[in-house]
């Protein structure tokens, strides 16, 4: 339950329990109903029954709980009702406290007192008319003045005067996040001079005509025509790259790279881990086959002559013409001749910085690379709109033709029998399985699966068949050699950890077993889901928990088995667990923190700020219209560096 603030009067005491089991119950009442007050420090008792006078009036403020039917508040905040600025109004404000802080003796009230002060010695300065937003946009929203909120805020005269000063506060911080991200984009297309890439040429209509192996989806064919815009307007394109596991992302990251070789440029494309930096350079050599593109990989792991000579030095001198990595592009000794296009999957796992630091490859100056960036996280809108801001969008909101929904089942731990019968059926029709654990050893602090007594587990179950395990503890060596065996069909069954979350594809692989699924969140469920489901059979993904599991966690394990559209998820993601952790917030590059806002409860005000702060750039590009000076002053105050272009060119 949340903080309630109660006014009323004690009826009576009384001591229950004996030795550590003692307790004080205090009997309070509004007048409709009884609360009961409860102290569990006996050294306290005697000061609490000659402090809190029967039928005086008090304000209690704490959190209720209902124990044996009763509704009590443990340990309450209680205060003679009028004694309380508040009292009369039963509003009263609450400033969480660290248990640190509670030692020094700096608790709630003490904090309130110093607020109380301030406000009073502000109100009369020049502060008190102090205003961060034009008066158009004051009046327009219908907005109580910025002094006003924050006063009410910490004092509000009633409940309508808390949401209002609420709204004002929030609105403010999200119109100056979007003024400053929409600023810096609009910044950077003014000052930022792209490649022109005037032409799609030979090597481009080759592979489209003569080596795709299926038809584009349309969704992949709007946003390759999107990129081509981009990549011909002489302005730098900066695009996000949206779409499902499975919805080929890859395939357009190629093809809008083919562009670039054509206009005679080279490309990079920097992946998170060394496993998918792998899997797209076996992706790429696959679809290209015999044509004359030359294509290395670079990673950690490459190392002495090949490493010097075939990739730097050919890189160097323009011969390599992609070269695909992980963090080891960004290195000072890779230099390229002529970058033309850098490709970042998984942007979520990189910074703005990371991204910057390519823009500088090209050996001479002038115009700077074009920048694609890819998830397989499909991002809420309203997160996308902050954190993604300041990119160009694109969606492939389209699965290719043939592929057939991924059936997501629940199964308690229980149903063992059951699940490996299920199992056993798959792999009799020539199919493979994936089994996921949280954990690769057992753990004394948690009653979860392991990965070492799963596989130990599976093997017994399954003595005819060929099991494979991999993990992040192994050798990369010997990772590699696991994944091998599974990805030719030496092995039915690959037990794993989340290390197979992103980079590995193997369309064979028909079921998707996820022990102890209340471990995962909805993003990272979706992703291992998007393991299987890669051929034209039926697949499916098991979610194995155990019975005993909180409200919210059973909300999420319905929203997997109901839909496998990754936006829908992704937006209950945000609802569950809020912006801040969600995976990319922290390493998106922006400087701002939400103190107020909530982007899973507020995005129609995140779009009406986007749409205001897009009109006044339209109407002040220049910053320089005297009624917006203090709104421009206080961007600045703000310290939003992450959207000045000189920060991070």
């Amino acid at each position: 339950m949340p903080f309630v603030q109660v006014r009323g009067e004690f009826l009576s005491f009384e001591e229950e329990g004996h030795g550590r089991k003692r307790r004080l119950i205090a009997h309070f009442t509004d007048g409709r109903g009884i609360l009961d007050l409860i102290w569990f420090q006996a050294g306290t008792f005697k000061w609490i029954k000659k402090n809190y006078v029967i039928g005086k009036p008090y304000i209690v403020f704490g959190r209720p709980y209902v124990f044996n039917g009763r509704l009590n508040i443990p340990h309450p905040d209680i205060d003679p009702a009028d004694s309380l600025q508040l009292g009369t109004m039963g509003l009263q404000p609450y400033y969480t406290t660290t248990e640190r802080m509670k030692k020094s003796g700096l608790n709630s009230r003490c904090i309130e007192r110093f607020t109380k002060t301030l406000f009073e010695k502000l109100s009369s300065s020049p502060f008190g008319g102090v205003e961060t937003l034009p008066a158009s946009i004051i009046q327009e929203l219908n907005l109580i003045p910025l002094w006003q909120s924050l006063h009410d805020l910490h004092y509000p005269p009633s409940v309508e005067a808390l949401r209002r000063a609420t709204y004002r506060q929030k609105y403010e911080e999200l119109f100056f996040i979007q003024l400053g991200i929409l600023r810096f984009a609009r910044q950077r297309q003014q000052q930022v001079a792209g490649h022109v890439f005037a032409h799609v040429g030979e090597r481009f209509n080759t592979f489209y005509h003569d080596y795709l192996p299926f038809e584009l989806t349309n969704a992949q064919k709007r946003v390759i025509k999107e990129m081509r815009r981009d990549m011909g307007s002489g302005k730098q394109m900066n695009r996000l790259l949206q779409g499902d596991v499975g919805s080929g992302k890859t395939l357009v990251a190629l093809m809008t790279m083919l562009i670039a070789l054509d206009n005679g440029y080279q490309a990079c494309l920097m992946a998170p881990t060394e496993i998918l930096a792998e899997q797209h350079y076996a992706t790429f050599r696959e679809f290209l086959k015999d044509m004359p593109v030359r294509v290395e990989l670079l990673t950690g792991s490459v190392k002495g002559k090949r490493r010097r000579g075939p990739i730097l030095e050919g890189t160097r001198a323009g011969e390599v013409d992609i070269l695909i990595g992980t963090h080891a592009v960004l290195e000072d000794t890779v230099a390229f001749q002529r970058l033309g296009l850098v490709v970042i999957d998984e942007q979520h796992r990189f910074g703005v910085a990371q991204r910057a630091k390519l823009w500088h490859k090209p050996a001479a100056e002038g115009p700077v690379p074009h920048v694609l960036v890819m998830t397989a996280t499909p991002i809420p809108r309203t997160l996308a709109m902050t954190v993604y801001g300041d990119l160009d969008v694109s969606v492939i909101d389209e699965l290719p033709p043939g592929r057939k929904p991924i059936e997501t089942r629940h199964f308690w731990e229980e149903r063992t029998e059951s699940l490996y019968r299920g199992i056993r059926t798959e792999i009799s029709k020539g199919r493979q399985v994936y089994v996921v654990y949280p954990l690769i050893k057992e753990s004394e602090k948690m009653d979860i699966q392991d990965l070492e007594n799963g596989y130990a587990d599976l093997c017994t179950a399954f003595p005819d068949l060929r099991i494979s395990k991999v993990h992040g503890k192994m050798s990369a060596a010997d990772k590699d050699a696991e994944m091998d065996r599974f990805v030719r069909g030496e092995t039915q069954i690959l037990v794993a950890t989340t290390v197979i979350e992103v980079g590995v594809n193997v369309p064979n692989a028909s079921v998707m077993v996820i022990q102890n699924a209340e471990r995962f969140g909805l993003a990272q469920l979706h992703q291992l889901r998007g393991r299987v489901g890669r051929g034209a059979e039926q697949s499916y993904c098991i979610l194995v928990t155990k019975y005993n599991l909180s409200e919210d966690t059973k909300k999420r394990i319905q929203v997997m088995c109901d839909t496998t559209d990754g936006f829908e998820i992704a937006e209950a993601d945000l609802k569950f667990r809020g912006p801040g952790d969600l995976e990319g917030t922290q390493q998106s590059g922006l400087a701002f923190d939400l103190h107020i806002a909530n982007l899973a409860r507020d995005g129609q005000l995140v779009q009406l700020a986007r749409d205001t702060a897009n009109h006044i750039l339209d109407i002040d590009p220049t910053q320089s219209l005297p009624e917006h000076a203090a709104m421009w002053q206080r961007l600045r105050d703000l310290g939003k560096s992450s959207y000045d272009w000189s920060s991070i060119s």
